[in-house]
């Protein structure tokens, strides 16, 4: 596991979205003096929305900008739980590229974790940055427990996203969804969290401590970084 795992805390979220924009900023910036584009994926939900309002302000050439969702929902665009529908009002009108994981072709969630996987797979690998949240019961983008939790965590270092049917189902969002597998996660070029509540921060800190026997996804992602990881929180 990574040792350097260095908390950030802010006074309210609206200090920690003005520093986490800045932070994503530079680090997009750095892929486009390196490369001459940049591949970013974005946390989704409600927590991060202000985050990416102040980003999208930055003068950055957004058209060398490909973004896509650290995992999404199997509901339709433009649908209240669609994070790449969120994510897209924000960054299509600024030019960027945003992928969506999921086609409404796809005949099952297994079949969409396929489908996004191949996706991926055409884009530029590693991520140069990927954004997590944390939920309260300790999963990150949406690698759950259920029948799919092995797979996303120990699946195949290639699998770049995979279906994933939580269980329990999430009360806020029962519908099955695609995750970034941890393998694409942790292959990341750098790692930030964003987090609010003492809630999930509590979880956290536990899950660094469990290392690599935490039962929360959490602790299993973290404790798989050889990077340094940036956690921002505010209460």
């Amino acid at each position: 596991m990574t040792d350097e795992v260095e908390w950030w805390d802010y006074d309210d979220a609206e200090e920690m979205a003005e520093a986490v924009a800045g932070d994503l900023g530079f680090i997009i910036g750095q892929a486009l003096d390196d490369r001459g584009n940049a591949v970013i994926a974005l946390a989704g939900g409600k927590t991060p929305l202000p985050i990416y309002r102040e980003l999208a302000k930055q003068p950055i050439d957004w058209k060398k900008v490909t973004i896509v969702p650290g995992d999404e929902r199997l509901v339709p665009l433009g649908d209240p739980l669609s994070n790449v529908t969120a994510i897209g009002k924000i960054f299509l009108p600024k030019g960027a590229r945003v992928i969506p994981l999921v086609s409404d072709k796809a005949p099952d969630y297994k079949a969409a974790g396929r489908a996004a996987d191949a996706l991926l797979q055409d884009l530029h690998w590693p991520l140069d940055l990927c954004l997590l949240g944390v939920g309260a019961d300790g999963h990150a983008a949406s690698i759950f427990p259920g029948p799919d939790y092995d797979e996303a965590l120990n699946g195949p270092k290639e699998r770049r996203a995979l279906g994933v049917m939580p269980d329990p189902m999430p009360a806020e969002a029962a519908v099955p969804r695609v995750s970034l597998s941890r393998a694409a996660i942790v292959a990341s070029k750098a790692l930030m969290i964003a987090v609010t509540g003492q809630a999930k921060r509590d979880v956290i800190e536990k899950a660094i401590k469990q290392g690599a026997s935490s039962p929360y996804p959490i602790g299993r992602i973290l404790a798989d970084m050889e990077l340094p990881v940036d956690i921002h929180w505010a209460p």
